[in-house]
């Protein structure tokens, strides 16, 4: 990415306030912007929010969220990367008590099978894939679910195309053949697990007939991949936004987790559950506690012991009971629920502006002049959270890896820390910290699962997996397993089957709005441009079939419109072999045309996770009418 401007921003390298609600941004010194953002935070107590970042540090996203309950007093603080992982870490949670994905990245290159759920992989986390080649390599046998034919697809053994939508319908119909096949891992499941009975009777009319009419995938290809991932003597399920950015996404993955809890694969080498994370920091925000229900550690916000210790370590009172999530913080915006808002490296405001302009008062601290920042009072220029900082991120497989400052922040932009600590002072709060380090090694001690890695160990070892209880030791590369101990007692608690069923998307396709549209990413840039460019991208387009090309009479370049009950954009087409007819697909923005397509099909959302639909929109797809210019 250039340091200098993303996806057409300029680089913030000085602060800006707004004098009136009316008046432009004007240049401001740091002590004028930094009494500005405290006097308007001061006026927002108690209706007050903080959207923390995933491409932030770990230390970082440990003080924002440190700053919206101690400093205001509020649990309202989530990420805009809610819906590319609230669902995972809602459903190991719920299963495992952690919300972590369970294997190592380098099981992946010694396990049997893998299966690749809802995830192209190859482009949408490539680093990611070179293990899986490797295991591919090695003999692993590679497995593709996913309505499209990805280019993850082209390399595995078996590609299950089955209708957006119907992933659970298809994970109950394996289960079912596993359980039929008497493949079920019975020592396992009678020792480790609970509610098998139950989870029996939810999968017994989801026989292979019945699955191939709902999700289209061909019977002897669902026979397949449950007879071969039953029988491996290791096994990993891997899924993404393809599983989770459905507004039933708990359920989805709680019905991936039920198939490794069958057969037995978690809790051992070479078997487990991985989510693979879009950003660079979403587990890391996670295990920090940047979310409304867990502080650091991931430990619960309504367990009295984890309050009173945070509030001995903190010299503070923590509210007891869950903060607003990120859609809930935009609904409230709307009844003044929510009238100041903390806006730390983030850009809703493509998707939300019309909310962000109900506040009373909106900072925002990032390093480029986004949308956002158009719409703030205050804007705070930050540096980089790799190359001018210093600091941890933490990966997908749970591994903490330094970064580290290499080059000056441009003009005045200022270390995150260095601005969150001198808004805290100027909001009563006498915050120090030598660096990055000092806010480390504070997390530690109140973070069991952290409190082993020090930075000389990180930088020694080249990264470290939690948990890491002690300085001294390695804990095995996979999660949970107690779950094989012999003794009850080191068990602990059996992970229940996920008892979930089968429910259609909300946006359902009709003669109206015959296709459906379905959205990722692609390898030459990352999610919305705002985000990442790059000079050889295509541009945005939507994707068809060659069916559906001609059925519509369209090309490739020409400008259609596309539209859906919520709204409507134009874009360019172009033609993908890899759909089949009635499918379209689109990256997850189309900023080239200035409308946003990863609006939710409805206002539906999970309960649970707070996530809503964002996979699953029915449209149709019109020409534009043909201008004819005179003169």
């Amino acid at each position: 990415m250039n340091r200098g401007a993303r996806g057409g921003n300029p680089r913030l390298t000085h602060p800006l306030v707004r004098d009136g609600r009316d008046e432009p941004l004007r240049r401001a010194s740091w002590d004028e912007a930094l009494d500005r953002a405290a006097e308007g935070l001061r006026r927002g107590r108690g209706a007050f929010g903080m959207l923390a970042c995933a491409r932030a540090t770990n230390e970082t996203n440990y003080l924002a969220q440190k700053f919206a309950r101690v400093v205001m007093g509020t649990n309202n603080v989530d990420s805009v990367d809610r819906r590319s992982h609230a669902a995972s870490v809602t459903g190991l949670a719920a299963v495992f008590g952690s919300g972590g994905g369970t294997s190592s990245y380098g099981e992946i290159e010694h396990t049997d099978v893998v299966v690749m759920w809802g995830s192209n992989a190859r482009v949408a986390h490539p680093v990611f894939f070179q293990h899986v080649l490797k295991g591919v390599h090695r003999g692993a046998r590679l497995y593709a679910v996913d309505p499209r034919r990805t280019s993850t697809a082209e390399w595995a053994e078996g590609w299950l195309g089955l209708n957006v939508g119907t992933d659970i319908a298809l994970a109950h119909a394996i289960g079912r053949e596993i359980i039929q096949a008497g493949l079920v891992n019975e020592a396992f499941v009678e020792r480790a697990t609970s509610g098998f009975e139950e989870y029996r009777a939810l999968v017994e009319p989801w026989t292979l007939s019945l699955a191939q009419k709902v999700t289209g995938v061909p019977a002897p290809a669902i026979r397949e991949l449950a007879h071969a991932y039953a029988r491996a003597e290791r096994a990993q399920i891997c899924w993404t936004l393809g599983v989770t950015a459905h507004h039933n996404g708990p359920d989805i993955v709680r019905a991936l987790i039920d198939l490794a809890l069958l057969t037995g694969h978690v809790g051992c080498e070479g078997s487990g559950l991985q989510p693979l994370c879009g950003r660079n920091n979403v587990q890391g925000a996670v295990d920090m506690g940047a979310v409304p229900h867990r502080l650091p550690g991931f430990q619960d916000v309504l367990d009295p012991d984890a309050r009173l210790r945070f509030e001995s370590a903190w010299d503070t009172s923590l509210p007891p009971h869950y903060g607003l999530n990120l859609a809930e913080m935009f609904e409230e915006m709307e009844t003044g629920g929510v009238r100041a808002l903390y806006c730390l490296g983030e850009d809703p405001a493509p998707v939300e502006a019309r909310r962000l302009k109900a506040l009373d008062f909106l900072v925002v601290q990032d390093m480029f002049r986004t949308s956002t920042a158009e719409l703030a009072d205050v804007v705070l220029p930050a540096t980089a959270g790799w190359a001018e900082s210093e600091g941890t991120t933490t990966n997908s497989e749970r591994r903490v890896q330094r970064v580290r400052r290499a080059v000056d922040p441009p003009g005045e932009a200022r270390d995150d820390i260095d601005i969150l600590c001198a808004l805290a002072r100027r909001l009563g709060l006498a915050w120090e910290y030598a660096g990055a380090e000092a806010v480390w090694n504070e997390l530690r001690s109140v973070s069991p699962d952290h409190y082993g890695m020090t930075y000389r160990r990180l930088e020694a070892e080249k990264g470290l997996q939690w948990p890491c209880p002690n300085t001294g030791g390695v804990e095995p590369p996979y999660l949970h397993g107690r779950l094989w101990a012999d003794d009850p007692a080191l068990r602990g608690r059996r992970a229940p089957f996920g008892l979930v069923r089968q429910v259609p998307p909300v946006d359902l396709t009709d003669e109206r709005f015959p296709i459906r549209l379905t959205t990722g990413r692609r390898l030459d840039s990352y999610n919305p441009v705002g985000q990442s460019t790059s000079s050889r991208r295509r541009g945005e387009a939507v994707e068809l079939c060659p069916e559906d090309a001609e059925r519509y009479g369209v090309v490739v370049g020409e400008k259609v419109r596309i539209t859906s009950r919520h709204g409507s954009v134009v874009a360019s087409v172009w033609i993908d072999t890899a759909l089949r007819p009635g499918l379209a697909f689109t990256t997850l923005r189309l900023p080239d045309h200035g409308d946003e397509t990863n609006q939710p099909s409805s206002t539906t959302r999970c309960p649970i996770a707070g996530t809503a639909e964002y996979r699953a929109t029915a449209i149709r797809i019109d020409k534009l009418p043909l201008v004819t210019y005179v003169g």
